[in-house]
């Protein structure tokens, strides 16, 4: 079945998290016809917690699942969505049912083929999974085939932000077959360019992936060898860029300096906003953060400018709202709404009746210790004291969701309105887990989601009321420093932390 032209396509992205069987397909393995005779090796942060597409995060951990597996919907590195799986895709009068036409011409890496059965097969098994991205699909009430290459989602809600989703973990295709196995958690079976060299492969030091022979887009298919080496510290993938062990990775200013003087290229971009997450608004488990004033005066003891030139070394901007200028909902009267006031805070304190103290419990986070020794001590000019507790792990999604945190240092990206209400502000979202709402808010959000090319616009609205009542204490938003050798050129992706797998190429 043939659509016609398809729907214009909103775009946009997200910030942080943590990983078959022989049926993987070895025997689909090795250099691919056309693809250049050589090897990329990208260093990360961490290692997937399991290659099962539904259990897919986003941000720094989206690349390795990129690798093996192919998205319904491209997203260019400005942003732009294109076709990929998905060939054409539209949208009824209502916005309520989105009909997708897929390729024909696509098998995953077991052989089996792929049809609307397999997209339906992946978009149930998404909903079902309870994975650490589940929301993306909130709003999908079931996908129904209509023929061999032609599904509709069915939306209990409009959603602007699916076609952006489509893109991202909710899009990942996996064979039908693999679904739901115990193999596809340590082996994936996809349909993208690379397959798994599971021998060359050690859990949490390095995942190896070949070329794909016959895969059906060779314009994406740059290397015959992709190699995600895990470093978790900082120096150690400084060291590793700068001593040639790996081609590319994520630094921060600081450690940028030592790849700058090595002659690294850098590719900057502003993507994510750091700060606190003030998740217990109901004061569920922390009874002062319900008050608003406890909120707010949290917001005036920060000093962002000074923190952001002593530990980002003025890599980015201080902020105080947490959408991002690109998303449509950023206005210039938030961007200072929290001035550096301890006096205030101390008054909201004392009005709030919580002027002998406010104590917040927070974990801590690997590569953000000077951040979060600064905000202690800043806190503590005003009165309030910051606990810091056991480390994230790589269950941390599932402990937010579990509401273990009343309270977080976090970097978050600012992606699009829809995006970005789905991620940190719907009952639905993950960085939402005391699903905190109000009939206000609620309304405004129904209104960016049913609000079409006005969505951002709208979405401004949202943004205003979460600054105001204090939701976070955003201090800033940080130039992602991502290095690279002149071996390979390396394009940003837009609203994206780290580049999508398809922005390397070997250098010309």
């Amino acid at each position: 079945m043939k659509l016609g032209p398809k729907a214009a396509a909103t775009a946009l992205t997200v910030s942080a998290a943590l990983a078959l069987t022989a049926c993987g397909g070895a025997a689909n393995s090795g250099p691919a016809a056309g693809a250049a005779a050589t090897a990329l090796t990208i260093g990360t942060i961490q290692d997937v917690r399991s290659w099962d597409p539904a259990q897919a995060h986003v941000g720094h951990v989206l690349q390795p699942y990129q690798a093996v597996y192919d998205t319904l919907i491209l997203r260019e590195p400005d942003g732009k969505l294109s076709p990929m799986l998905a060939t054409e895709w539209k949208y009824n009068d209502a916005n309520t049912k989105l009909t997708v036409d897929l390729r024909t011409d696509v098998t995953f890496s077991d052989g089996a083929k792929f049809d609307a059965e397999a997209a339906k097969a992946n978009m149930d098994h998404f909903k079902k999974a309870n994975g650490p991205q589940m929301a993306q699909l909130a709003s999908v009430q079931d996908v129904a085939v209509v023929d061999a290459d032609t599904i509709d989602i069915n939306l209990s809600t409009p959603d602007p932000a699916l076609e952006y989703f489509l893109s991202q973990a909710a899009g990942l295709m996996g064979s039908p077959k693999a679904l739901g196995s115990e193999g596809i958690k340590t082996e994936p079976v996809g349909s993208g360019p690379y397959v798994m060299d599971k021998a060359a492969s050690v859990k949490d030091s390095q995942t190896v992936f070949n070329a794909r022979k016959d895969y059906w887009n060779k314009d994406l298919q740059k290397y015959q060898k992709l190699t995600f080496k895990i470093l978790a510290d900082i120096t150690a993938r400084t060291n590793a860029l700068v001593s040639g062990q790996v081609d590319a990775t994520i630094l921060d200013p600081k450690t940028g300096k030592q790849a700058e003087g090595a002659k690294m290229k850098l590719a900057a971009n502003e993507v994510d906003w750091q700060g606190l997450l003030l998740l217990d608004r109901d004061g569920t488990k922390n009874a002062p953060l319900k008050d608003v004033r406890v909120r707010q005066a949290i917001n005036y003891a920060f000093d962002r400018k000074t923190i952001l030139d002593q530990v980002m070394l003025g890599q980015g901007t201080p902020t105080s709202q947490p959408f991002g200028k690109a998303s449509g909902a950023w206005t210039e009267e938030l961007e200072n709404h929290y001035s550096y006031d301890p006096a205030k805070a101390k008054q909201l304190l004392k009005e709030a009746g919580y002027e002998n103290g406010v104590t917040l419990e927070i974990p801590s986070i690997q590569n953000f210790e000077t951040q979060i020794s600064v905000v202690k001590q800043q806190l503590a000019d005003v009165g309030i004291t910051l606990n810091v507790g056991a480390a994230l792990t790589n269950t941390f999604t599932s402990d937010v969701a579990a509401q273990k945190y009343t309270t977080m240092f976090f970097s978050l990206f600012q992606g699009e309105p829809t995006v970005a209400i789905n991620q940190i502000i719907s009952t639905k979202a993950l960085y939402n887990p005391f699903k905190n709402a109000s009939p206000e808010l609620d309304a405004k959000i129904e209104a960016v989601r049913t609000g079409g090319a006005e969505a951002g616009k709208l979405a401004q609205d949202v943004n205003k009321y979460v600054v105001e009542q204090a939701w976070f204490a955003p201090l800033f938003r940080v130039n992602q420093m991502y290095y690279h050798n002149s071996k390979v050129d390396v394009e940003p992706q837009i609203q994206q932390a780290v580049p999508s797998i398809y922005n390397y190429s070997p250098a010309k």
